[in-house]
């Protein structure tokens, strides 16, 4: 008997890890689409610098969710999981699985284990937030929420700037902290069953694949990319502001750094950034065991995935079926 939830794909792992292609290929073998879970390829006008999809691979299969915010905007979780719950909807009443790819850790939890219940915050908190975070630093930041909100601030890193303003304008907005919010509940998981692939290559493997992108991006357009962006005098505490490379090439464009340093420092920074998700996922279970496959590797097709995962990942989203008339 077909289980009531329906299946979908998780495809996750650090930045350059060959999440896009392994997501691609999978959506061709298994009658697929592709639903992006990063949150930086939401947003418009970055395509070459947050690695999106090309347009000939996205006329392959179908992907959603990429490009659909304009920079202007802050992309929330919250908007994430209505957005990717309404496409995972979408592509499954296509007759297709969901295949849910990206390298951020809070959107696949925010459908494994759902939101908690925390109120809108007024726009005035989240400006407050961002320009304190911008005017004074992440560490700044860190000893304000620690003053308002101790148990939070105890659970956050004083560089961690993204969810530090996110704690602080909750507490500021709602008047009670994060972590005594998250207690009262939410939204739930989503009721969808999951099966997960972990992409958690070697440093050395995964290093060598930034530099390579990062000189790729230079030549397919990444610094016009920035320019123009830069042209629209953003809030430079917007998440897609901030986005890997962004702020090296704006320091260039500016006059303040060396292409070759910019180059450097945004290779850098997205290395350190790629440790960080690894840990993360590492110490995150995305499926239940026997449903959550890892590749020690960066990805490169489906010839890193045994016949066997196959067979399982077949068997997961078209029990007791023939699988084989529902491939690409």
């Amino acid at each position: 008997m077909t289980p009531a939830q329906p299946p979908a794909i998780l495809v996750a792992g650090p930045t350059a890890s060959g999440k896009s292609a392994l997501a691609l290929a999978l959506a061709e073998s298994l009658g697929g689409a592709v639903i992006n879970a990063d949150s930086m390829q939401v947003y418009a006008g970055l395509r070459v610098l947050t690695a999106r999809p090309t347009p000939a691979e996205e006329a392959r299969v179908p992907h959603l969710l990429y490009g659909v915010r304009p920079p202007g905007e802050a992309g929330a979780v919250a908007w994430w999981r209505d957005a990717a719950l309404a496409a995972m909807a979408e592509v499954r009443a296509a007759g297709r699985v969901p295949i849910l790819c990206g390298g951020t850790g809070l959107y696949f939890l925010s459908l494994i284990e759902g939101l908690s219940a925390i109120p809108p915050v007024p726009e005035a908190a989240r400006a407050a937030a961002r320009r304190l975070l911008a005017e004074e630093g992440p560490a700044a930041l860190h000893a304000r929420l620690a003053a308002l909100d101790p148990e939070t601030a105890g659970t956050l890193r004083p560089s961690d700037s993204q969810r530090l303003a996110r704690a602080y304008e909750v507490v500021t907005g709602t008047g009670r902290g994060l972590r005594d919010w998250q207690r009262e509940g939410g939204t739930g998981p989503a009721p969808w069953r999951f099966a997960a692939i972990l992409l958690d290559p070697p440093r050395d493997a995964l290093r060598a694949a930034i530099v390579a992108r990062w000189r790729g991006m230079l030549d397919q357009g990444a610094l016009e990319e920035v320019r123009a962006l830069a042209a629209q005098r953003l809030d430079p505490a917007l998440p897609a502001m901030r986005a890997h490379g962004v702020p090296e090439l704006i320091a260039y464009l500016e006059g303040r750094m060396t292409l070759a340093a910019a180059s450097e420092r945004a290779i850098l920074n997205t290395g350190q950034y790629t440790k960080r998700q690894a840990t993360w996922f590492r110490h995150h279970a995305l499926a239940p065991p026997g449903r959550a496959h890892s590749i020690h590797a960066r990805a490169e097709g489906l010839s890193q995935l045994s016949e066997s995962v196959l067979g399982h990942l077949r068997m997961f989203i078209y029990p007791g079926v023939d699988a084989s008339q529902h491939q690409g």
